[in-house]
């Protein structure tokens, strides 16, 4: 397994897997309308875009994309920062691969210069997030209007 940053040829690899996983995964939590506006906000072309404001990783089985997170300064803040487009295949989920793209963004310099870091989290992600120290922002547990439940770290 390799984690590296992600590069403009891996958009469609990436978003393929992205895509079975909402669709395979978070379909627990979510309508099938809510799954396929998600896929279409996550398309290649996004990613590469996101790519360019933010620092977006992905894990390699081998040549496979296995899974993706970003982070980012929190709305152009020197002091916040923000975990982004976080997916692990399903095939890889509970074997450790998640916490090791955590822990990789957690080393990443958007994180280490914050003092808190948000996460706009799947209801169905809540629970590792918890296990990876995050905890509702605000002590608000509820999804807001976009469906996301914001969890944060504080640094300091």
């Amino acid at each position: 397994m390799v984690i590296r940053r992600f590069e403009n040829a891996d958009a469609q690899q990436t978003f393929e897997m992205i895509a079975h996983t909402l669709r395979t995964v978070n379909i627990k939590d979510y309508s099938p309308q809510y799954i396929e506006d998600t896929v279409a906000q996550l398309m290649p072309d996004v990613l590469i875009e996101r790519r360019a404001n933010s620092h977006m990783y992905v894990v390699c089985d081998g040549e496979k994309i296995i899974a993706c997170g970003a982070i980012a300064g929190f709305w152009g803040s020197e002091t916040e920062s923000i975990l982004l487009t976080i997916f692990v295949h399903p095939d890889y989920q509970g074997k450790g691969v998640g916490r090791k793209l955590i822990e990789t963004l957690e080393r990443d310099e958007y994180f280490l210069r914050a003092d808190r870091i948000e996460i706009p989290a799947s209801i169905t992600a809540v629970g590792f997030y918890q296990k990876m120290g995050y905890d509702y922002k605000n002590g608000i547990s509820m999804p807001d209007e976009e469906q996301h439940v914001r969890l944060e770290k504080y640094r300091k």
